[in-house]
């Protein structure tokens, strides 16, 4: 008689990070995007995540792209095989990149002589610190340079070179990089899930 296994707590713990990593880079893409104005305003509506309101956008072509890369960046961090995502808007005159939001993905190890099972980091904690990004999102506004160009922008997915790639869907391409002499850094804050950290910053064009 076959009998099903039970899944193990670690494999209910990875499920659980790789869902919450997905989706905070949904709020995150969807906050960049209206807040950089790459989209009009009256493209986005309010939902409430994570204790407070975030827009999204209700544009169903963006709407489709955005699930469909998720949808394969969640595989990705089911296997372990991507390392960073960045969101680069780039001026649709002149090609030129202006902004690069990159979130690295790194995989958090459990302690190696630790024979106890480390207590789960509580989804309020997880939740609070997502929240924390998403105002200091919305808060860039404040130093980031106007951008009076009509935007464009592109989401770039750094894997390993194990990682299953869809050839279909994405292609190498360049790294749409800011010249170092031209380029600004800026640190966000971060946020864990027992399996993940994520570390966020933006880099930008600064002519001054």
């Amino acid at each position: 008689m076959a009998t099903s296994q039970a899944p193990t707590r670690q494999a209910i713990t990875l499920k659980g990070s790789c869902s919450l990593v997905t989706e905070f880079f949904k709020y995150a893409a969807n906050t960049i995007l209206f807040q950089r104005g790459v989209y009009p305003s009256d493209d986005f509506h309010m939902v409430k995540k994570y204790g407070q309101t975030v827009l999204v956008t209700q544009d169903l072509a963006l709407e489709n792209y955005l699930d469909r890369i998720l949808k394969q960046v969640n595989k990705w961090l089911l296997t372990g095989a991507v390392t960073q995502l960045v969101l680069v808007i780039i001026s649709k005159d002149s090609r030129t990149s202006l902004e690069r939001w990159v979130f690295d993905i790194n995989v958090v190890e459990p302690p190696s002589d630790s024979t106890e099972p480390s207590s789960q980091k509580p989804e309020s904690e997880i939740q609070a610190e997502i929240r924390s990004i998403l105002k200091q999102i919305v808060s860039t506004v404040t130093f980031l340079p106007i951008i009076d160009d009509p935007t464009v922008f592109n989401i770039l997915a750094y894997t390993k070179d194990s990682a299953d790639v869809p050839a279909d869907e994405w292609v190498d391409t360049d790294p749409l990089a800011i010249e170092a002499s031209k380029s600004q850094q800026v640190k966000l804050r971060s946020f864990s899930t027992d399996v993940h950290r994520i570390e966020a910053m933006v880099a930008y064009r600064y002519e001054g």
